[in-house]
């Protein structure tokens, strides 16, 4: 049985058990404004290991009224319900990566941002999922805007003119952690999409690819990474970073998308997977649990 059909049997036996649901809360629009400019901190060095690395001694102030008033954060009449909700999405993906209570996936700390198509919510359910991972008490968040032909996290920040993913793939000289920026939201730290390139596709393919994940772990062990992929149908760049993840989360914007662009979108991610599917902007009212996973071959086997 193939990937979509059995996404389809799942669904059929019980569609409100395919997805998280996130009522009333819109998505990222079109219109990118700035929230959030670099405040110089001053360079200092950590050691890990036997290296020795020197951190950009530069912080993203997030402007988070902003964010808010902008549909970026939930309104404040909505702050504890879709909080709790983004509580319930992020336990699944927590206990995949770290092991706890379940068996741990392969590369559970690497995490896709996926949909179908733009305008599904992505870029909100990323940056709400960040900032909720961000409270963990013994895990720290990394955002990688990896929307390379649309770079709508490095915009919402201001960082669409600094270096980051694309560079680093470009050149084996630059040291990872100099471009990975923290902000003054604790325990999140972005590392913006970089220059352009007309090769990215081969680029996120590429073995410099894996070296660059495996380097991000192997510096904060406690780290979770989100990338924030392009839409699934609409580039190959998302095929490629689909490969280097362990964890994939597909957002679905409610009474928008079919299922038949949904299971088209999932079928380009091949076997091996843990997937879920976040529904957004639902305004159906449930009492059962938001957070619903696909796990396919052999994804969760001990790694």
């Amino acid at each position: 049985m193939s990937l979509v059909e059995r996404a389809i049997k799942k669904m059929q036996q019980g569609a409100k058990d395919t997805a998280a649901e996130i009522r009333g809360v819109p998505g990222a629009g079109s219109q990118l404004p700035v929230y959030g400019a670099i405040v110089e901190t001053g360079r200092h060095p950590v050691l890990t290991g036997v290296h020795e690395h020197v951190l950009p001694g530069r912080q993203i102030e997030i402007n988070l009224a902003a964010l808010r008033a902008s549909g970026l954060l939930p309104p404040e009449h909505q702050e504890r319900q879709i909080a709790q909700q983004y509580r319930q999405i992020k336990r699944p993906i927590v206990a995949n990566a770290t092991g706890r209570g379940t068996t741990k996936v392969s590369s559970g700390h690497l995490i896709m941002m996926a949909s179908a198509l733009p305008g599904e919510g992505k870029t909100f359910t990323a940056i709400n999922l960040a900032f909720s991972l961000a409270l963990e008490r013994d895990l720290s968040v990394l955002l990688v805007d990896a929307d390379v032909a649309k770079p709508h996290i490095s915009r919402l920040f201001g960082l669409q003119d600094e270096r980051g993913l694309l560079d680093l793939l470009q050149d084996r000289s630059i040291a990872i952690e100099s471009l990975i920026l923290p902000t003054n939201v604790p325990g999140l730290s972005v590392l913006p999409a970089g220059q352009r390139s007309e090769n990215a596709t081969e680029l996120l393919a590429s073995e410099r690819m894996q070296e660059i994940v495996q380097d991000i772990g192997r510096f904060d062990a406690s780290r979770m990474t989100l990338f924030d992929s392009p839409p699934l149908l609409l580039t190959t760049e998302s095929q490629a970073l689909a490969q280097v993840v362990g964890q994939i989360v597909v957002v679905v914007r409610a009474g928008v998308t079919s299922r038949n662009v949904v299971f088209e979108a999932l079928s380009y991610l091949g076997e091996g997977k843990s997937i879920a599917l976040v529904l957004n902007q639902s305004v159906a009212v449930s009492t059962r649990g938001y957070y619903y996973g696909y796990g396919y071959g052999e994804s969760r086997d001990a790694s």
